[in-house]
């Protein structure tokens, strides 16, 4: 049910109305990870905890303790209560989700994993913010579902794409603005690579899906009939960045050496050249940022680039 927003809630100072929205979408951010989000001039997060606390005595947001053992002490992490989605989706500033987080999924395995997609969003906005681009707090947005279904897969995982997020990128060059939309795939170590290869055939077969018409229906030329799905929410196929981290950095060379076997010897991925794929590391996309030579193609010489990864000219 929608709930108004209250008097309570309407009070709260700008820096919480700029929370509120972003926990929902994000479902589970540190404490240091929204101060860079949202007062990253600020010296240090003081006034960013009075906020949070503020709301956590309104019931707007909840916290709990990181599992994994952090230097200086626990970090807390927030999420937002089913109060404060309410007042979210009444104000329709981004879209419904259907998912809300618990306290139980908050304390769970799950934060890491939920934690370095927001850093892998955070690297693009950081630098964004220091090249005079755009990406804000809200350009990327966790496991939005696509749905792919050809031949026989007409149930079943299969038959779902779900990226880890998709982010929205706008480059300012001296010759123009350029949109830029990227899958995210984080790669914390811990899923077999096999299974990372297996992604890459669902992204490749997303790129070139066409949706057929309802079975046993003759449909005369509709609007969008032959078209690939992606035409429908995209611009252009977008770019699909491979971000590994959790491990040493000889670890995750391996990673991209193994993922580029499989993707070598997969045909579908192969034969879908639209779709541009590259592998970078979390500290390279962080400390060096997006637009230097951190990324290495997929297919092709392994020599590195950046994240526009050589991508069609319709992208």
């Amino acid at each position: 049910m929608t709930t108004a927003l209250s008097p309570a809630a309407t009070s709260l100072p700008r820096l919480g109305q700029q929370l509120l929205p972003v926990l929902y979408q994000h479902r589970l951010v540190a404490t240091g990870q929204l101060h860079r989000m949202l007062t990253p001039h600020a010296q240090r997060p003081v006034y960013l905890r009075g906020v949070l606390n503020q709301m956590r005595a309104m019931k707007l947001v909840e916290c709990t303790a990181r599992r994994a053992g952090r230097r200086g002490g626990p970090e807390l992490l927030w999420f937002i209560t089913p109060r404060g989605a309410d007042i979210v989706e009444a104000s329709r500033e981004v879209t419904s989700r259907a998912y809300r987080i618990s306290p139980e999924t908050a304390a769970s395995q799950l934060q890491e994993h939920t934690l370095a997609v927001v850093e892998t969003g955070l690297a693009f906005s950081t630098w964004a913010r220091a090249l005079g681009d755009e990406c804000g707090p809200l350009d990327w947005e966790p496991e939005l579902v696509h749905r792919v279904r050809d031949g026989e897969n007409r149930l079943g995982d299969d038959a779902l794409l779900i990226p880890d997020a998709v982010l929205r990128y706008t480059r300012t060059t001296p010759t123009g603005r350029r949109l830029l939309t990227y899958f995210l795939e984080i790669d914390r170590s811990t899923m077999q690579v096999g299974r990372l290869g297996r992604k890459l055939t669902s992204y490749a077969r997303y790129a070139t899906y066409v949706p057929a018409p309802p079975h046993g229906r003759r449909v005369a030329a509709p609007a969008g009939a032959g078209r690939e799905a992606w035409r429908d929410r995209y611009p252009a196929v977008p770019r699909l960045l491979i971000v590994l981290t959790g491990a040493s950095p000889t670890v995750l060379q391996r990673r991209i050496e193994d993922l580029r076997a499989l993707a070598a010897a997969d045909a579908r991925v192969r034969r879908t050249p639209q779709l541009a794929v590259g592998i970078t590391t979390l500290e390279q996309l962080t400390d060096r940022g997006p637009f230097e030579q951190v990324v290495i193609p997929l297919l092709g010489e392994p020599t590195p680039g950046d994240v526009l990864l050589s991508a069609p000219s319709a992208s």
